[in-house]
């Protein structure tokens, strides 16, 4: 009996890149599981922008944590219930089940998950990253350390198979059984593209997410992202350059075929 495929992601508000994971991975996953939280990391109450045209989606299971976070919990913490809600709400999966987990705008490749055997504890997938458009490629970024996947028997937790589970344990002596070495490495193997959205919403996300030290006007300030897409240069002053690049087979096959769906995040 082949292992089923559960695709695991939270939401905040980036329906139009769910529409094209959704798309691009339906023919391969067998569940995607969303958690979207009526709060987000800095405990302030949002509304729940997950697109109810989904919830007809045989396919999708949405969860909606709508409990505030701590009081004395910081934003990395917060960040980390929300996935542990997500964890629970995983019940339903066999043991032998393939569990993954990406941030919403780390994509899989589909042709990699068509036919997928993880022979070690954990799966790294490093993806190919992009910036503010989906053909503006990002070297300084590649290969991005995307999304995660191990079998539910497992998992124990989706935010330490997201922050210590790292190509770069692979490199410790044999005597740090500190760091978690048993992972396989996936080459080529899908697609980040990292705020691919409006100016506004971009705004939204650095006010909003957990890396809180980017959320100064320097950074958040609409004229000021509206430059720096404009000079394809990075969002945190940390001299990277991005480059244009042709949308070809490399690319997935839905987006290909959807070119005018997508046109205003294409250059």
């Amino acid at each position: 009996m082949k292992n089923k495929i559960i695709d695991c992601i939270t939401f905040f508000d980036n329906t139009l890149m769910f529409d094209l994971r959704f798309n691009i991975l339906k023919e391969v996953v067998d569940t995607f599981v969303i958690c979207e939280s009526k709060y987000d990391h800095r405990n302030r109450k949002k509304k729940s922008n997950f697109d109810t045209k989904f919830f007809s989606e045989k396919k999708i299971k949405y969860f909606l944590l709508e409990e505030p976070f701590p009081e004395n919990s910081n934003i990395w913490q917060n960040q980390a219930i929300q996935r542990e809600y997500m964890l629970k709400k995983l019940d339903f999966a066999e043991d032998e089940d393939l569990i993954f987990f990406s941030d919403p705008d780390e994509i899989p490749n589909p042709n990699i998950l068509s036919n997928f055997h993880l022979t070690k504890k954990y799966g790294i997938f490093f993806q190919n990253c992009f910036n503010y458009k989906f053909n503006l490629f990002n070297p300084h970024e590649t290969p991005w350390e995307g999304t995660r996947v191990c079998k539910k028997k497992d998992l124990k937790s989706i935010d330490f198979m997201r922050q210590k589970v790292r190509s770069k344990n692979l490199r410790y002596k044999f005597y740090r059984f500190d760091k978690e070495k048993n992972i396989e490495i996936f080459e080529n193997a899908g697609w980040h593209f990292n705020n691919v959205m409006s100016p506004n919403s971009i705004s939204l996300k650095l006010k909003t997410f957990a890396h809180s030290e980017f959320s100064a006007n320097k950074f958040s300030d609409i004229n000021i992202i509206k430059n720096k897409i404009e000079n394809k240069i990075d969002l945190f002053e940390r001299g990277h350059n991005y480059k244009k690049v042709d949308l070809d087979n490399s690319f997935p096959k839905y987006l290909i075929e959807n070119l005018e769906k997508y046109k205003n995040y294409i250059l």
